[in-house]
């Protein structure tokens, strides 16, 4: 007995215990990122599934070990269609860590070209947001940072427009057949309008967020941008980046969007 419980511990290497921490890791990044929506429930449901098909195997239980085997092989491809949005904000969260940020600024000094930095000018921006928000006018607006967001754009009409505060809003102003939806700046322009944006599946969200809120919420999960929100109920000004809302006071926008640009410069 003793001989045998000696021979499995030799058999335990550094890098089996690695392996194990490093799944274990990433599991809990995964759930992170499904948390609080639809999705967990499915995670779950596939945690659940490959712990049994570890179990079976173990136990040398063929048939089981079979079906379940069979499920996470023809699965794999479900799962990559049902996880679009999660795969997608993990990849970006990868492509935007301080790792990754490191290889740009690297393969930047060889010659490798990327977007430069948006030097967008906010201040006419924020004078249409605090404007629209003291008249109560709805308005969902993205700034892109490294991404250029064209598939957003795309299911909206293009604009290609400098900037102005009277020309934002005239697009949002009620009656206007623009103003439902998102508008997309980038490169300084107003990009397009009407644009539509993936709904968020996260399911404990307060109560006062309409549709607008859910919708930039969602389109910053899985894109790269910072959104603004003015309510059309309260008129008030949220900013949202990532997946998290920050209440901002007029006075504060402007700075608080710097202080998210910053996060993604090299």
């Amino acid at each position: 007995m003793v001989e045998l419980m000696t021979h499995a511990f030799i058999q335990i290497r550094f890098l089996d215990v690695l392996d194990v921490i490093l799944v274990g890791l990433l599991l809990y990044f995964l759930y992170t990122l499904v948390k609080g929506s639809t999705a967990i429930n499915i995670f779950i449901g596939i945690v659940a599934v490959i712990i049994g098909l570890k179990i079976v195997t173990l136990l040398h239980m063929e048939l089981l070990s079979y079906i379940f085997g069979a499920f996470v092989n023809v699965g794999f491809i479900a799962l990559i269609i049902i996880f679009q949005p999660e795969i997608r904000r993990f990849l970006l969260s990868i492509g935007t860590s301080k790792l990754a940020v490191g290889f740009r600024g690297f393969f930047s000094h060889l010659g490798v070209k990327y977007k430069e930095a948006d030097d967008t000018d906010l201040d006419p921006i924020c004078d249409a947001c605090i404007s629209m928000g003291s008249d109560k006018v709805g308005a969902l607006i993205l700034l892109t940072q490294d991404n250029d967001l064209q598939d957003i754009i795309d299911t909206g009409v293009s604009i290609d427009a400098i900037i102005s505060k009277p020309l934002i809003e005239n697009i949002f102003f009620k009656n206007s057949p623009l103003h439902d939806g998102a508008m997309v700046i980038s490169n300084n322009k107003i990009v397009a309008a009407r644009c539509i944006l993936p709904i968020t599946q996260q399911t404990r969200l307060p109560g006062s967020y309409g549709l607008r809120h859910r919708a930039g919420i969602g389109v910053s999960e899985t894109h790269d941008c910072i959104v603004l929100v003015v309510s059309e109920e309260t008129g008030s000004i949220r900013i949202v980046f990532d997946g998290k809302v920050y209440d901002v006071k007029p006075s504060e926008m402007k700075a608080k969007i710097k202080e998210i640009q910053g996060r993604k410069r090299i």
